[in-house]
């Protein structure tokens, strides 16, 4: 008898999985196989999606100057290609765009500006080249500086009047990482109003950037102190000034409305460095050293590399800093 009963529930089971494979289908599993298939609806879309971004390739973008990329590509990550117009070895304030430069806009969707000297006359010409192309001023929340000029000793220092940077201001926003942080929002709502489909990535991306950014500043916040103005350093070119004035310093700069001090002002400058006790003098490569040894020689200092367009970007500005905490006397 009991074999019988097990017979006869083996038998139903059997019934019941047969017709849920077959055409006639109770209620409850109809709907098991309706939510079965928008899942699998869901995931083929989904798949077919990533599939059409990988198949396209990343976004090409343009940058005027290396820290860009850097910035850039920390948001982007691989869905960005990003090619920065100003080489190594090469100045924003003079450098000119090769032909093979400007064809290649042809494919690039956006251009991140950052109020360098050469975009004032070469951003027409990179729209006239590719009309389609988005055009993103990163500092345009970012109220600029006047750019400081040579001083006399005790004086201070005086804004220029007639630099390479013309009325613009100081154009060097990309070496505060508090100025970064603004930066970095406006690279990441370019991105994702471009590229929608990768928006999550883009968002996790520039909350990871902005958090390293703000690790950054209070590392550099505690080697520097707080408070007042508490130190002077020397540099050849005036690109430290943002930097200075988020960590409580003051530079010094040796050219003069962007060219070679003459004799009398080198005599000047000299005594100016003596009276800093400065015994290092801050020198980008893209500069000729010659003024800054000249000095460095009379005041029995050394020359320091400073690269404001250095490629990578933190690992520049932790070295600087320290360079400059090490010529303050803090270390």
């Amino acid at each position: 008898m009991h074999r019988v009963r097990d017979s006869m529930r083996v038998g139903k089971s059997v019934k019941w999985r047969l017709r849920l494979c077959g055409k006639h289908i109770d209620g409850d599993a109809a709907m098991i196989i309706a939510c079965l298939k928008i899942c699998l609806i869901f995931v083929l879309t989904f798949s077919i999606q990533s599939c059409l971004a990988l198949a396209q390739g990343p976004m090409h973008v343009v940058v005027s100057i290396l820290p860009q990329r850097y910035f850039v590509e920390k948001i982007g990550g691989q869905f960005v290609e990003v090619e920065a117009m100003v080489p190594p070895g090469a100045t924003p304030e003079t450098y000119e765009p090769r032909p093979g430069q400007m064809s290649a806009l042809n494919r690039s969707r956006i251009y991140f500006a950052c109020g360098v000297p050469f975009e004032t006359i070469w951003l027409p010409k990179i729209i006239s080249v590719n009309p389609k192309i988005l055009v993103i001023h990163t500092e345009k929340d970012i109220k600029k500086r006047a750019i400081e000029a040579h001083s006399h000793p005790g004086e201070g220092v005086k804004p220029q009047s007639g630099s390479s940077h013309g009325e613009t201001g100081d154009p060097h926003v990309w070496l505060s990482p508090p100025l970064v942080i603004l930066q970095a929002r406006t690279i990441f709502e370019a991105l994702a109003a471009s590229d929608p489909q990768n928006r999550g990535s883009y968002e996790t991306n520039y909350k990871e950037f902005v958090s390293e950014l703000v690790e950054l500043d209070l590392y550099l916040s505690r080697l520097f102190g707080t408070g007042a103005k508490s130190g002077s350093f020397m540099v050849f070119h005036p690109a430290w000034g943002y930097f200075a004035d988020a960590y409580g310093l003051e530079q010094a700069p040796v050219e003069v409305e962007g060219k070679e001090p003459k004799a009398r002002e080198l005599d000047e400058f000299i005594k100016r460095a003596r009276e800093l006790g400065a015994k290092a003098i801050f020198v980008q490569p893209q500069y000729s050293p010659k003024t800054a040894q000249t000095i460095a020689d009379a005041v029995g200092g050394r020359l320091v590399q400073a690269d404001d367009l250095a490629p990578d970007w933190e690992k520049n500005l932790l070295q600087v800093a320290w360079q400059i905490s090490a010529a303050l006397g803090r270390q």
